[in-house]
């Protein structure tokens, strides 16, 4: 079982940067495939990136590559998500979301865990 919280969302500036985080509890973090997908209102839930349970493999959706990093310290059952250069188009309810296997990273229904999101706005 793996519970997970995540911080750090907030307003912005488009340009500006954030950072969140997402806090996991359970013996089974550093073992779990973490990712963050977001949604923004009226849309589907989307991909955003993903991280081997080693953090040596990551996973970017298109829209974010070359301005969002995910890591991860497993010491601190964390996850990390740092965001520069947003845009308007960012904006959403950002989820912190984990699985026990490899397979389908991208794919929102295959994962197990869920956090209840924290809000990004950009403003233009």
């Amino acid at each position: 079982q793996v519970q997970l919280v995540e911080s750090g969302g907030g307003l912005v500036q488009a340009g500006g940067s954030l950072r969140l985080s997402c806090a996991a509890s359970g013996r089974t973090f550093s073992r779990s495939v973490m990712a963050w997908f977001r949604q923004a209102p009226g849309k589907e839930r989307e991909f955003v990136a993903a991280i081997s349970w080693s953090g040596d493999i990551t996973y970017y959706a298109d829209s974010v590559k070359g301005r969002f990093t995910i890591s991860r310290d497993n010491a601190k059952n964390t996850v990390y998500l740092q965001m520069n250069s947003l845009k308007p188009e960012d904006t959403g309810v950002y989820f912190c979301a984990a699985k026990t296997t490899i397979v389908g990273v991208t794919r929102s229904r295959e994962y197990e865990y869920w956090g209840q999101g924290t809000q990004v706005t950009v403003s233009s």
